[in-house]
């Protein structure tokens, strides 16, 4: 079973909209992509483990859920500013992403 959390850590956690305006392989690991993101009037780079179940054109344009306020963290001599969110089963990862077309930088509640 998982740990719980109390609802004053869950609401530590910033989640927003992003448009990826560019996504490209990570050019020192296999499984990762870059992403170049906005959320409303900030740019943010985010590294996602998708490489295999996304090509970096089909990304562009999207608009994705992401932890926005994450510590920002090295992955193979690169900085990610962000993390996706994404749901996987089996050998599949799909991304989370609103029904609708939605502004970037729109807080998820």
């Amino acid at each position: 079973m998982s740990e719980t959390v109390s609802i004053e850590e869950f609401m530590k956690f910033e989640l927003r909209t992003a448009k990826v305006v560019e996504a490209r392989p990570h050019p020192n690991a296999d499984k990762l992509l870059l992403l170049q993101v906005e959320v409303g009037d900030e740019k943010k780079q985010i590294i996602a483990g998708i490489r295999g179940h996304y090509e970096p054109e089909a990304l562009v344009g999207r608009t994705i859920v992401i932890v926005n306020n994450l510590e920002p963290a090295m992955l193979r001599g690169e900085e990610s500013q962000g993390m996706l969110l994404a749901a996987s089963h089996d050998d599949r990862v799909l991304l989370l992403r609103p029904d609708e077309e939605i502004p970037s930088g729109c807080k998820i509640k």
